[in-house]
Parts: structure tokens; sequence; C-alpha cells
């Protein structure tokens, strides 16, 4: 029995380690993704099996379906008229052309010249007509004509077939033109002045046609482009369905279009199969392996559960969203800016970004989005993402501002879209306007949605936000006005030291808003027992209650005040991260004015500096580690009276390389670099804290004092004369009075 609850106890505390949480959390995204993607195709209606309609489908409304298969197929049918376009190689080959035709006449005018039996001439033509390996036919009439005609024909005949030569080669012919005998006839006859005989022109053709080769070439580029500009000014088909209209019948096949018009009633008409499952799962999976592969590898401070668990949160919500839309409503409503723009503030920009892109592949690609609407997510991310990381986080407001700006650049891109693609002649006017207001509305929505969940996410996963810092930095907190009235010496040092710790913060590229307000919190434990501490027990004016105890009492009495901070905080619903400044900013550093009281009054041999430490632990972030340095460096400051700018820098150099050598910063990240950064930030603000006023003359205070005492008597006798008037004037009346009685 005992082995057996030793057991159930190891799997459990296993179980509840941070690393099987993480895991475990993994895999439930992994799931519940999965299944809310895989959902869309089951969970809605489904009418094609085999496809095959399963039943009868009437339309619940009148419906526009663009049919896809008609209008490309107009597409294409107007792509093939267009002509290709040629262009002149760079070459001789017209000049060659025409040559060659003077060549031939000049041949035909030497057979005819010649005296030789009509067959020889006949022939002779015959062979100087016909192309080589080819069995050509010649009208026998053309022939005879060639060398029975006058001179002055085949004068006209060889200037006309010049003319027409010229006209041919200017216009450009090409090897397609010339591939059909027929077709290249005619095209030839095109070009022949037609007030020629019948047979001049058919003599003129063959010789054209004998010398004629392509003295263009295509121009692919530019035909492609007419082709393609060809298609886009075809108007898609578009088929009305009216409501009641029957669209499918039970047991038919479904049509591409049939298939649209039920998309547009809400149907499901692209089920998913085991494979299409198993693929989304996969999908997922890289996904998320890609984004935990970041997280450990580059930001491993968010590997903890409540950030995982946010994520996975957030990115189930957006799916939760995409996965219910109808299919008549376009998918630019989708608020995923304000996944972007809430994982920035919980996160960083980093994350957020890959974040974004990441979940913009998973609903893209397993709902089967356009490329046009995955454009605008991303983009539309990549924008909340910067605006909220640059957002004034003590004006809440920003975040609608974001909001807005992210709203104008989707419709932006969605415009950009419609004009790069010439869709607004054949798009639906309605459907355009449609889309840009419900992309404008998305960013608006997103920054909203951002602004009110806010504090829900922050309250329910324990995470503090840079809003939540601007709210405790407030001075009417609670514990900060306990502060203010109970322990006031405490509070003005812990001014002073936020304003060391956030501009230093700020100089070496660490949280100034995280150090400041850690910072206003750091000695709150003081509250407990303020007048042990030498900041209140001037302001109080008592004695300091430490000279009447033992040195090991002081001791405990002081280094017991993070403990009691640490309490204070959880009393008042601090965040954990306030936390870490409370406990850590003094290390397990030597209190040393009580360990050297010690020294003096019980000797090094009963004592250890072990015993007059505090119990740490020691700062492990730049934000802890430069609080510790401040709160040092301020206290030692103000102990001088009226301190040179070089015993400033002294006092810096010297508490550091203490910090240093005792080791108090060997567990934080602060580098060689940042210290002297921090040192030099440090020296130039105490220098402006440390300023002289002027100092004004006594003898002008005295002065100004002998004639407040003057005014003073001045009025005391201008009193009393005026009560002596009354008095007289009063006696006198009651005289009159006296004698009138």
């Amino acid at each position: 029995m005992i082995d057996k609850s030793k057991y159930i106890s190891k799997i459990t505390d296993i179980l509840s380690s941070p690393k099987s949480i993480n895991i475990i959390i993994f895999l439930i995204t992994l799931i519940v993704l999965t299944v809310l993607l895989s959902s869309r195709y089951y969970l809605f209606q489904n009418i094609i099996e085999n496809g095959r309609s399963k039943k009868d489908i009437v339309s619940t409304k009148t419906i526009h379906v663009v049919d896809t298969e008609k209008t490309e197929r107009r597409k294409r049918e107007w792509s093939e008229r267009i002509r290709p376009i040629l262009t002149p190689p760079q070459d001789t080959r017209s000049e060659d052309i025409k040559s060659d035709l003077k060549d031939l006449l000049a041949s035909v005018k030497l057979i005819r010249a010649e005296n030789s039996t009509y067959q020889i001439k006949k022939q002779k033509i015959a062979d100087l007509l016909s192309e080589p390996g080819e069995n050509s036919f010649f009208d026998p009439s053309i022939i005879v004509y060639l060398f029975k005609t006058s001179d002055k024909n085949f004068l006209k005949i060889s200037y006309e077939s010049q003319n027409a030569l010229e006209k041919i080669l200017q216009n450009g012919v090409s090897s397609e033109e010339l591939s059909i005998k027929k077709y290249a006839d005619e095209f030839i006859v095109e070009n022949i002045d037609d007030s020629l005989p019948k047979i001049q022109k058919r003599t003129t053709t063959i010789l054209i046609r004998k010398i004629l080769y392509p003295n263009r070439v295509v121009d692919e580029l530019a035909t492609s482009i007419a082709k393609k500009n060809a298609m886009k000014s075809v108007s898609p088909v578009v088929v009305t369905f009216k409501n009641g209209e029957k669209i499918v019948s039970t047991g038919e096949y479904v049509t591409k279009l049939q298939i649209d018009a039920l998309k547009k009633l809400g149907y499901n008409a692209s089920p998913l199969d085991l494979t299409g499952i198993i693929g989304v799962l996969c999908l997922v999976g890289i996904c998320l392996y890609t984004m935990a592969y970041f997280l450990i590898n580059f930001d491993s401070k968010y590997t903890t559960p409540s950030y995982l668990s946010l994520m996975s949160l957030l990115a189930i919500s957006v799916v939760i969203f995409a996965v219910s839309l109808p299919a008549s409503i376009p998918v630019y409503i989708i608020p995923i800016p304000a996944f972007a723009i809430l994982l920035t503030i919980f996160t960083n920009s980093r994350i957020s970004l890959i974040a974004t892109i990441l979940l913009i592949t998973i609903i893209g690609v397993s709902l089967q989005y356009r490329i046009e609407a995955i454009t605008v997510f991303m983009i539309g991310g990549m924008i909340a993402t910067f605006t909220a990381s640059l957002v004034n986080y003590y004006r809440r407001m920003d975040l609608v501002k974001a909001g807005f700006d992210v709203a104008l650049i989707q419709v932006l891109i969605i415009l950009s879209i419609y004009l790069l693609q010439n869709k607004f002649e054949e798009a639906n006017l309605g459907l355009t306007i449609t889309e840009v207001t419900l992309g404008f509305v998305s960013g608006i929505i997103s920054g909203i949605i951002a602004l009110g969940t806010l504090p829900l996410i922050e309250s329910a996963f324990k995470i503090i936000t840079p809003y939540g810092l601007a709210e405790l930095a407030d001075h009417n907190q609670i514990l900060l006005k306990k502060l203010q009235f109970e322990a006031p010496g405490t509070y003005h040092h812990s001014l002073m030291v936020s304003n060391l710790a956030e501009a230093a913060a700020e100089s070496i590229g660490a949280n100034p808003i995280l150090a400041r307000v850690g910072a206003f919190y750091h000695d709150i434990g003081k509250l407990k027992r303020p007048l042990f501490f030498v900041e209140n027990q001037s302001y109080f004016g008592i004695e300091n209650p430490h000279e009447k105890l033992n040195p090991r009492l002081s001791k405990m009495v002081v280094t017991a005040h993070p403990k009691d901070g640490i309490e204070l905080a959880k009393e008042y619903k601090l965040p954990n991260i306030i936390h870490q400044f409370i406990i850590q900013h003094h290390g397990d550093g030597l209190a040393a004015y009580f360990y050297k009281q010690a020294l003096e009054t019980e000797g090094s041999d009963n004592i250890s500096k072990e015993q007059f430490r505090y119990t740490g632990p020691k700062p492990a972030s730049k934000e802890t580690a430069i609080l510790m340095l401040a709160d040092a460096v301020e206290s030692a400051v103000r102990a001088i009276k009226n301190p040179t700018p070089t015993e400033i820098e002294e006092v810096i150099d010297k508490i550091i390389k203490e910090r240093l050598l005792d080791g108090q910063l060997s567990e934080s990240p602060l580098t060689q670099k940042d210290i002297k950064t921090v040192a030099s930030t440090f020296n130039r603000i105490l220098r402006g804290m440390q300023h002289h006023r002027i100092k004004y003359h006594e003898n002008i205070l005295e002065e100004l004092g002998q004639k407040t005492n003057i005014n003073i008597q001045l009025a005391q006798s201008a009193k009393k004369i005026e009560e002596d008037l009354v008095r007289e004037s009063q006696k006198k009346q009651e005289v009159k009075e006296e004698k009138n009685g």
C-alpha cells in the first residue's frame, strides 16, 4: 500500500511539473485545433456522397453564381482568336526575299528569250517554279502564259509582283501563315491589285509563293500579354438561381456550378476524408512545433504554462470564429489583428509576428482560403504587431487607435488587390463594398477586443502587462498611499530609486516600466516596522531604536523587511513579477553596519559574515539587478552632506565594485558593458538630484521680518484709533439725546 501511494505521488509530481504541463498544453492544442478545422466539413450539413447529391436541394433565396467552367471556356476561345504578334528579326531577310523575286523574274525572262521548243520552255519554267522535294502541280495555262505573253504584260506582272511583295513584307509574314498552302495563297492575293486580270493574279501569286518565306518572328511575350488581356476582357458567366428553384436532384452528379451554388447557401460541398484529417493534423503539428522550437531556443522565459495557455486559448478562439463563419460572409471579418495585438502586449513583437503567421497558415490552408485573403491577413497581422509594440502604455485608448491603423491598411490592401487584378469591372460592386467594409471593421473590432479583454486575461492568467504595470505605478494605489503616510522617508527613497532604475533600465534596453514599478514597491516590507529604518526616524523626529538593541536583534529586524514585503504583496495581490523585486533587491548581501557593530562588541571569533547576511535570493533579471544597485547608491549618496560630482562618482563605483566582489550580480544577465552604462546613468541622474539651491542672506530675512513687525504694529495702532473714534461718537450721541429729552 505504501509503495502504491509513493508511485501515485511520483506520477502526480511528474504530471504537475511545468515541463509536463507544457507538453499537455501542446497536445490539447493540437487535438482541439485539428478537430475544429475538421469540423468545418463534418459538423455542417454535408449533402454530397461519391459525387452525387443525397437529396433534392432547393434554393432558399435568390443567388447569383459564376459558372467558372463556361467562363474559362469563353476566355480560352477569346484567347485563341488572338493572332500571333510578329516582330522583325535583326537581319536582312526582307531584302533577301526581294532579291530572290528579282532573280526569279530574271530567270523567267531568259527562258522567254531562248530559241527553244515549246516543250523545253514549258519544262524549264515548271522546274523553276516547283518546290524542292514536292510534286508541285501548276495550271499549264499559267506556264504557257509566262513564256507566251507579251513583253508588256510580263513587265506588268513583274511590277505588280514586286509591289505585292513589298506590301506583304511590310505587314510581315510568319511561318504559321505560310504553313498551309491555301491560307498562304489567300494571304498573297489580299495584297495584289484587284484590277489585274485573273490569269495575271494567279501568275503573280505563284511567283511570290515560290520565293516567299517568313520575315517576322512571333513575339511570345507580347502575344501572351495580348491573350491574357483578351481573357480578362471576358465578363463572367453568371447563373441566377431564384428562391424556390431546384439546384440539384437526388442521385444527380453534382457539377462545379452546383457546388458553388450549394456553398453560397451554406452547405458543405467539400467533404474531408481520413487522409484530409491526417493532413490537417500534420499541418497543425508542424506549425505548433515551429512555435515551440522558437520559444525554447530564443525566448525561453515565455515557455511557462501561463504563457503557453494564453497563446493556445487565443489561437483556439480565432479558429472557432473562422470555422463558425457562414460561407456567404467574406472572411475579412475574422479578427486576426486582435490575436496579434494581444500577443504583442503579453509577450513581445517577435513572438506575436511568428505566431500570427503560423496561425494564418493553419487557417488559410486548412479552410482553403484564397491567396488574396491570406495576403490581407498576413500584412494586417504584421501591422497590428508593429503598431501594438509602439503604443503608449499609459493610455489604453491607444489600442483602439492601433486597431484603426490596421483597419486602414487592410482596406488599402483589399483595394490594391482589386486594382492589380482588374476586378472592378467584373466584380459585383456590392461584394467589393462588403469586403472593404469588413476589412475595416475587423481592424476596429480587433482594437476594441484587445482593450476589453486585457484586464480579464491579466487576471485569469496572472500575467502582468505594461498596462497593468502602468496602473500599479499610480500613487493612489493602497500600498503606495500607506507607504506615503506611514513610512514617508521610505516612500521618498522609493521615488528616488525608481527614477534611477527607470533611467538605467532604458539605457541598457531592459524594461524601464517594470524597473520603475518594482522600485516603487521594493521596500513595502518596511511598513511593518517603519520606525526601525533611518529614513523614517528623521521624519518623525525620534531617536534611533537600534542604539538600544543588540546588533544581532537589529540585523533580524532590518533583514526581515524583504520577507515582510512578500507577505504584504500577497495580501494585496501584487503580481508575482513584483515579488521578485521585493525579495531580491538585497540578494544575500551583508548587513555591514550591524556586522561591524557586532565585531566591536563581540569580537571576530564569536561571529561570522554569514550570520549577518540577508536571506536572498540574488537578482535574476536585469531589472532586479539594477534595483539592487540603485537602492544602495541612492542611500549612500543621500547620507553624504552636499556631495560633489567626484564624491558621487566614487560612491557609485565603490558600491558596484562591492556588489561584484560579493557575487551579488552573479545570477543576473547584466554584462560588463551594461554595468558601465548603468553607472554612467546613475552618475548623471544623481548629479541632477543633488543640485544646490540659492542661499538667501540672513540680513534680508531679518529685514523682511522687521518690516512685517512694523506693519503689524501699524495695523494695531490704526485699529485702536478707529475704536476710540467710534466710542467718542457714541458718547456725543448719548449727550445729544439727553438734551433733547
